[in-house]
């Protein structure tokens, strides 16, 4: 008997979560599809100066600039298109969309140290952990993590915004 009333009491609690999760968008004036992007209305633009030339960007939420604000962004990467030994100061997510991101672990990029990551593959890089990647194909990996956002290059030489500074 006791069995069957706590069931019924977590049957109604989950109806009750599942009915005001519905209701939600609907007092918030919005629809299910006013919070769909599909892959047709992603705007691209160029990638952000901290990444090597040729990489496009598409910021799909959040503010990676802000502490504390959660953000997923976009890269599409062309064949061939590498980023040197970098790191971050927050843990990073990445999920290849499309094409094969290779990335290995180190101060120097090296080719040979790649190990692929095809699309669907998934990799967490915790903050601080030195690492470099290339992109083979058509690349399109998504980022996600909690922001502020930023890069510093292993070797600073190699960093673009300090080339670019130098023309």
């Amino acid at each position: 008997m006791k069995l069957r009333l706590c069931c019924s009491v977590l049957s109604c609690a989950a109806l009750a979560a599942l009915g005001l999760a519905a209701d939600q968008p609907k007092a918030a004036g919005a629809t299910m599809a006013d919070h769909i992007l599909t892959a047709d209305m992603v705007k691209w633009g160029p990638g952000p100066a901290s990444l090597p030339a040729g990489a496009e960007a598409a910021l799909l939420d959040g503010d990676m600039a802000k502490p504390g604000s959660e953000f997923t962004v976009r890269l599409r990467l062309p064949d061939g298109w590498k980023v040197p030994a970098h790191f971050h100061p927050k843990d990073e997510h990445v999920t290849v969309l499309q094409g094969a991101f290779w990335m290995g672990l180190g101060d120097k990029f090296d080719e040979a140290a790649l190990k692929e990551m095809p699309a669907g593959g998934f990799h967490q890089i915790p903050t601080g952990v030195h690492h470099f990647a290339m992109a083979k194909g058509q690349t399109i990996i998504q980022l996600h993590g909690v922001g502020a956002w930023g890069i510093t290059y292993v070797n600073p030489a190699e960093d673009p915004r300090t080339k670019s500074a130098k023309k």
